[in-house]
């Protein structure tokens, strides 16, 4: 019958379940696949959003023919599906075809190399890794792996033969870079190797501060790199390895392959050197980016390590457990989400807000909460967002598209015309706060971030009709693991 005539495109992104088990069920046809991956290839976001009126990947074009997502495809007929599949086999594409990128774009996106981590090694880290750690009393407490500043300055004259001058701000500027930390006491002294040496002049490398973070023990030794680059790297790396042990279908994920995979090793690596990012002078695009990437990066990390939580308590734990050390301090999931993202709101199930007045965490939160967060933190059951990492110069367009990609899909909005109903994810129960807190300023706000379509068009028509009844979906927690 010779070469087919047409072909079949495919918008995807990387490490999204639904665009592999749409490719995987298109490459049994026999016909060319073409898959455009939008991670690299953003210019053509807008315009498939403009050709298919959906913010959500995958999106599957037989020639000129829109089918749909993952979920229309695999409730086509047998006798529409062969019907298409000769469509692409006998005529040619017409000039109204969906874009692929351009020759150099991709070739420019193919030479790209994602997880490349080069470290150059920070010469502070050799400093501290000679520095002698001993044990001290402290009234009736015994303080082991710590030192005083007194020992630290005299170690420094003694051993490198600095002036005390110059070793008191050696001290002061390992303090700065998160190599060391006060022991026992809040906040850094800014004396440092001056007057007496009391509680607050006893100090610990930060390695040696006894924590349950992921990578914790073990020292940062790559000189400092910028914060949302680092978080960029570990989720770009995170995600391909998860697209390599993710099953052909899309349906299941192999995490223990993923544990013992060499790349997964050199991701922790990377992880560690979170210890001393600075996250003081993160702008709130800047923040929202970081923590964002590494929110979704720490939670298939916690998986791999602790294994995926299956009960309401296991849930609870793992996401008041699972941490980094990051800037010289530990977050949990729990401490990234309420805490930093939401403005240190009190989150599900908490008694009280993540940080107290006095924490230094509470320095780095945003001012008020950004309720576009859930939707960057959760991917929906039939379509993901068309976008896996977030960047602080295009973070709001990014959240508002991840937002209209929920939306459009029924396990995120539901509108019953009929019966005057619109039925929400149990997201917006849970935070209902953050999406003005009653049921009218909630719709509202739906209203307000649907990207325009038919639904959006019957929500407009059920709120004008007034006496809007609110229900909430039941929320799916199953894991995908194989194991």
């Amino acid at each position: 019958q010779g070469r087919p005539k047409g072909r079949v495109t495919v918008y995807s992104i990387q490490g999204c379940p639904h665009c592999m088990q749409a490719k995987a069920t298109l490459r049994l046809l026999g016909v060319p696949v073409y898959d455009v991956d939008l991670s690299s290839h953003s210019e053509l976001r807008a315009r498939v959003k403009e050709l298919t009126g959906h913010s959500t990947v995958p999106q599957i074009f037989f020639n000129s023919v829109h089918v749909g997502g993952n979920n229309d495809l695999q409730k086509l007929s047998p006798e529409e599906l062969q019907r298409l599949v000769s469509l692409v086999k006998e005529e040619p594409l017409s000039g109204d075809a969906p874009p692929l990128p351009e020759q150099s774009q991709s070739e420019d996106a193919a030479g790209e190399t994602e997880g490349e981590f080069m470290c150059e090694r920070d010469e502070l880290a050799d400093l501290v890794e000679n520095l002698m750690i001993g044990t001290h009393w402290r009234g009736l407490t015994l303080h082991q792996k710590s030192f005083l500043s007194s020992q630290l300055v005299g170690w420094l004259q003694k051993e490198k033969g600095m002036a005390r001058a110059a070793a008191c701000n050696t001290g002061q500027v390992l303090l700065k870079k998160y190599m060391i930390k006060v022991h026992g006491c809040e906040q850094h002294d800014s004396n440092f190797g001056k007057g007496k040496d009391t509680m607050a002049g006893l100090y610990r490398l930060l390695e040696d501060d006894p924590h349950s973070a992921l990578g914790a023990g073990q020292t940062a030794t790559c000189s400092l790199m910028q914060a949302a680059q680092l978080s960029l790297l570990l989720r770009e790396m995170i995600l391909k390895l998860f697209s390599e042990h993710l099953s052909a279908d899309g349906k299941s994920v192999d995490y223990k392959g993923m544990s013992v995979n060499p790349a997964f090793e050199r991701y922790c690596e990377l992880a560690i050197q979170l210890q001393r990012v600075e996250l003081l002078s993160l702008s709130r695009e800047e923040k929202l980016a970081f923590f964002i990437n590494l929110y979704n990066a720490l939670v298939i990390h916690g998986y791999l390590r602790l294994g995926a939580p299956t009960n309401m308590w296991q849930r609870y734990r793992f996401f008041n457990y699972v941490s980094y050390l990051i800037g010289g301090e530990v977050f949990t999931l729990q401490d990234i989400e309420n805490g930093i993202l939401r403005g240190n709101r009190k989150g599900v199930a908490q008694l009280r807000r993540p940080f107290s007045k006095t924490d230094p965490r509470l320095q780095v939160a945003l001012p008020d909460a950004e309720p576009l967060i859930h939707f960057a933190l959760n991917c929906g059951a039939k379509g993901c967002p068309p976008i896996k990492t977030y960047t602080p110069q295009d973070i709001d367009s990014q959240l508002r598209t991840a937002a209209e990609a929920f939306l459009e899909n029924d396990d995120g909005c539901v509108v019953d015309s009929v019966k005057q109903e619109v039925r929400l994810s149990q997201i917006f129960k849970w935070y209902k706060a953050d999406f003005g807190g009653t049921d009218e300023k909630l719709l509202r706000w739906v209203l307000d971030h649907m990207g325009d379509s038919p639904k959006k068009t019957s929500l407009q028509g059920v709120l004008s009709a007034g006496k809007t009844k609110v229900s909430f979906l039941p929320y799916d927690w199953s894991s995908n693991s194989t194991h």
